[in-house]
């Protein structure tokens, strides 16, 4: 593009009003967004539970590999066993990532709004923890659903809960066991929530910024947007993984004459490493990438996707 057409374009973009999408719809998109990505990467996400929970009390390797678990459940509950607890995934991310990518598009804006700028790193950190803190609480009840429903296959068929869909496993969960149940491992996963957006959404929101401002000089678009999310999520997994690990197995755990198989967050992680080892923190990494960076990238994509498709509606109602 020659510099007169630049500067045109600056004019044009400086004359025009900057329209600005409605906070309700920062949360609509958002859970849209997540619920579209989570219907590819499910599979990774269930290979991921089923790997955290093996060895489990024994230290036993119930998988090899990644490939030697989607393997086995492929083989002992068919293809669309890798698809078990999808309504639980979708309505966790109609709360979750509702609440926290809503959350955090507001607070940027705001930010933006106020400060006239984009943020920097620490404000985009600090806004990060807040978006997955409430998203994360918001979210757990179905957290504690999927966890469970993902996990079931794996055990022995006297042992199963056998829920009959996401509904049913939140109305069984609250009858059975109490409505706290439904919130059980919500310190880790709030803990991780708040690790997680701290690095994704900040992380995110710097690469993209660097990409778009620095010596690359990216255009805004699904390039622009694929390599920022990848990055991200890349830092997103390295961080969280110990986190996710405790919240997987507290939200698993069985109760043996009244008391329960975890003390918390920090008991999970001192018998993983007596047990397993210090790489077992990381068990899964591989999935949970597979499923971590390509929903990360699928999501933010959907979302800007969104979100541009919203304004060229907003121009097209001004002509």
């Amino acid at each position: 593009m020659s510099q007169p057409q630049q500067e045109q374009k600056q004019q044009q973009q400086q004359s025009t009003p900057a329209k600005s999408i409605p906070n309700g719809l920062k949360f609509v998109f958002g859970g849209g967004a997540g619920m579209g990505a989570t219907m590819i990467v499910q599979p990774f996400d269930l290979v991921k539970t089923r790997m955290q929970i093996s060895g489990a009390g024994s230290g036993k390797k119930e998988f090899r590999n990644s490939f030697h678990c989607m393997q086995t459940v492929i083989s002992k509950e068919g293809p669309l066993g890798l698809y078990q607890g999808i309504g639980a995934a979708l309505l966790r991310q109609a709360t979750y990532t509702t609440g926290r990518l809503g959350m955090f598009s507001y607070l940027n804006d705001a930010y933006k709004t106020y400060f006239n700028k984009d943020p920097n790193v620490s404000a985009s950190m600090l806004m990060g923890v807040i978006a997955g803190a409430c998203g994360a609480f918001i979210g757990t009840p179905a957290e504690v659903a999927l966890v469970r429903m993902a996990s079931d296959g794996r055990l022995p068929l006297a042992e199963r809960r056998n829920y009959k869909n996401v509904f049913n496993a939140l109305t069984r969960i609250t009858t059975e066991e109490g409505l706290a149940t439904l919130w059980r491992g919500s310190l880790p996963t709030v803990g991780r929530a708040m690790v997680v957006n701290m690095t994704q959404l900040a992380s995110y929101s710097q690469f993209k910024t660097y990409f778009r401002k620095g010596p690359l000089q990216m255009e805004e678009g699904i390039k622009l947007h694929f390599c920022a999310s990848m990055l991200s999520g890349l830092l997103t997994t390295i961080a969280s993984m110990p986190l996710d690990m405790a919240k997987t197995r507290i939200q698993n755990q069985k109760y043996v004459d009244g008391k329960p198989e975890y003390r918390g967050t920090f008991d999970v992680l001192g018998r993983v490493l007596r047990q397993e080892g210090v790489f077992a923190l990381w068990k899964g990494f591989t999935p949970y990438y597979c499923r971590l960076g390509p929903h990360t990238v699928l999501t933010f994509i959907f979302l800007e996707q969104l979100n541009q498709a919203y304004f060229n509606f907003a121009a097209k109602k001004d002509l």
